[in-house]
Parts: structure tokens; C-alpha cells; sequence
């Protein structure tokens, strides 16, 4: 049976929820102060909404995984930058501009003929429990040294949420067939294992790219994007035994794909850094406070008393004194 057209509707109905997410997130890191607490966050109906979104992405992403392989699933993970576009536009009350039409159109290409050299089988490998908590353990070492706190974390924030995310769509991928199978029992430990590792991901990649997005939306989402599908691919090909159907002649469409896709990201990214740099741009400074509060009118105005104290205070009037009497 060939599950292709099922994992690939699935996963263009859980990219818009993703990037309505993701749009929910960057309009909240933006109203957000730098350095507030995650407790901070579960007092806003902003961050339940992203949670929601991402929820019900990701339930759609894990279904898709059950119809298609990581390779097919994982590359329309892109679709959600290209979502992201006119969705953002639109809620900055702006035009989408003609640099992120073209990188849209360049992507979708991309994705079109990577989709043509990636399609393949229902899935029916999955991980042992050895190798889920190997990659798990790889991943929280690689995570944990890109998510460190320090100066302008927003790309590294968003590389660590790309690669929590692609591990976790690689075990649930590994949960979705043990499921639909039925080859074991359901609460199995490697199951139980795995789910736990799959929630830590997927809520550590929410969590990382939450932060990421405080510097604007394009540049971290494009990161993410891209990250996304290597990890998910690194964890298909070397352990779940998936390959490209049409062999070495088959790596040429996809490469091309490939090459399309980043270079359409790498657009959308560039315009998103230029609108929001032009917004700043044209955002209205505070106006200068009346009545001599401002500084340089108090330096003025210290300029125009006069130092000396006798010029302050008159003197007092002398009686005159006749002369000779």
C-alpha cells in the first residue's frame, strides 16, 4: 500500500497549524520581557493558544508518520516557513513583499521535486530500546551545549528546537508503528521510553524556539526549518534503514530539491530580517518632554543663570551721608 498521499495531506494540515503557532509565538516573545520565566508564560492566553496550535500539529505530524517515512514526512516540515509568510504578514497589517513570493515559489519547487525522488512504502521499521535512549542521550548532550543562555541566543535557540523537534518526530515515528502494528504489548518499557523522551523533546523544542523567536520570526524559523528534516533524515537513514526508492539516479532530483528549498528559505529569511529592520526603521520615537524636562533644557537653562551670587541678589541700599556737615 501506498501511504504517500495520506502522509502528504496530513502534513500540509499540521504545517499550517505550525506556523499559526509559530506566528502566536513570535507576537508573544515580542510583548514579552526579556529574561521572564516559563510560570510567567502559563499566565498567558497567547502561550495556550501556540500550545494548542503546536498540539494539534504535532497529532497530525504523528499520524502522517504512520502513512509515510521520515524522509517524505519530515522535508514538508518546510511548508510552515512558506504558511508562516502571509500569516505573519497579516497580522503586522502589511502586503507580503515580491522577495517572499519568490522564495516561497523557489521552496515549493524545491519541495515538489524532492517529493518526487523521496516518495516510498508504509513505514515498518523502528527503533530498539538501546537505540532510542542512544539518540536521546546524543540529543540532550547536542541540545543542551546549543541552548546555554548567553549573548544573542535567538539562531542557536532555534538550531537546538529544530534538532529536539526532528528527534522527537524520529521515536514518535517508532511509537506509530508499534501501535498500529500491534506487533508488542502497548506499555511496553522500550514504549513508555519512548514516549517520555518524545514529550521532553517536543516540549524542550517549544520552549527553545519560544525564545528564539524574541529576535523576529523569520531568521529563527528558517533555522528551524531547515534543522528539522537533517535530524529526522541522520535518524532515518543510519537507524530506521530508509533510503531514496530511485537509488544513486534518485539523489540527483532530490539534491536539486534540496538546493531549491534552502535557497528559497534563505530569501524568506532575508525579507523577514528586512521588514522587521525597516519597522524599527519606521517606528515613531517618544517625543521630547515639554517645559524643560529634557536634559539638554536643563543644561541650557543652567547656562543662562548666572554663577555669581551677587548678580542673584541685590544690594542692600546704602543711607547717604552728607558731605562737609
Amino acid at each position: 500500500m501506498n501511504g504517500t498521499p495520506i502522509a502528504v495531506a496530513l502534513s500540509l494540515v499540521s504545517s499550517a497549524a505550525y506556523a499559526s503557532a509559530a506566528v502566536a509565538q513570535a507576537r508573544l516573545a515580542a510583548r514579552t520581557v526579556p529574561g521572564a520565566g516559563f510560570l510567567r508564560l502559563l499566565g498567558r492566553g497567547a502561550w495556550w493558544s501556540a500550545v494548542g496550535l503546536n498540539a494539534g500539529g504535532a497529532l497530525l505530524h504523528a499520524a502522517a508518520l504512520a502513512y509515510g517515512p521520515l524522509m517524505l514526512v519530515q522535508p514538508l516540515g518546510a511548508l510552515t516557513l512558506v504558511a508562516a509568510v502571509p500569516l505573519g504578514a497579516r497580522a503586522a497589517g502589511r502586503r507580503v513583499t515580491g522577495i517572499e513570493w519568490r522564495g516561497t515559489v523557489l521552496t515549493l519547487l524545491g519541495l515538489g521535486a524532492l517529493l518526487t525522488a523521496v516518495g516510498g512504502t508504509v513505514p515498518h521499521e523502528t527503533l530498539s530500546l538501546p537505540e532510542a535512549l542512544a539518540v536521546g542521550a546524543a540529543t540532550a548532550v547536542v541540545v543542551a551545549g546549543l541552548g546555554r543562555p548567553g549573548a544573542r541566543p535567538g539562531l542557536r535557540h532555534a538550531a537546538a528546537s529544530g534538532i529536539a523537534s526532528g528527534v522527537a518526530s524520529a521515536l514518535t515515528q517508532t511509537l506509530t508503528v508499534s501501535v498500529t502494528d500491534r506487533t508488542g504489548p502497548l506499555f511496553s518499557r522500550r514504549l513508555v521510553v519512548v514516549a517520555v523522551l518524545v514529550s521532553a523533546f517536543a516540549l524542550g523544542g517549544l520552549l527553545l524556539s519560544q525564545t528564539a523567536y524574541r529576535g523576529g520570526l523569520g531568521a529563527p524559523l528558517a533555522v528551524v526549518t531547515l534543522v528539522n528534516p537533517v535530524a529526522a533524515a541522520v535518524i532515518g537513514l543510519v537507524l530506521l534503514g530508509e533510503h531514496l526508492p530511485g537509488g544513486t539516479i534518485g539523489l540527483l532530483p532530490a539534491l536539486l530539491g534540496t538546493a531549491a528549498a534552502v535557497r528559497g528559505v534563505v530569501l524568506l529569511c532575508r525579507a523577514q530580517a528586512a521588514t522587521m529592520t525597516l519597522a524599527q526603521r519606521s517606528a515613531p520615537r517618544p517625543p521630547e518632554p515639554r517645559g524643560g524636562g529634557g536634559p539638554r533644557s536643563r543644561i541650557v537653562a543652567a547656562d543662562r543663570v548666572p554663577t555669581d551670587r551677587s548678580a542673584r541678589r541685590p544690594e542692600p541700599e546704602r543711607e547717604a551721608v552728607p558731605v562737609g556737615g
